[in-house]
């Protein structure tokens, strides 16, 4: 199972865990006001600022931590097959 089209494989699988935070965090408005106007038009609903304020503070949180938590996943399993230390080559 080591083949190169198995290894783009779980590459490809592994793509939308990074852009779909991503492009949150790029499409979200900065102003809650437009936030909940964008909800308004969509949805239906209507919001008050505050709660937009506080649902737009919610989505970048739940965004940066997911994408660090993808980050130290990434630099974990870099530095599993090398004893802790990047760079290192395994001969002591």
């Amino acid at each position: 199972m080591s083949h190169s089209c198995c290894q783009q494989n779980r590459r490809i699988r592994k793509l939308p865990g990074w852009i779909l935070p991503t492009a949150a965090l790029a499409l979200l408005p900065k102003c809650p006001l437009c936030l909940a106007a964008y909800i308004a038009l969509f949805t239906g609903l209507g919001i008050s600022f505050s709660m937009a304020a506080h649902l737009r503070m919610g989505v970048i949180v739940v965004c940066v931590t997911w994408l660090v938590y993808l980050l130290a996943r990434g630099v974990i399993k870099l530095t599993a097959g090398t004893g802790g230390a990047i760079g290192s080559d395994g001969k002591g």
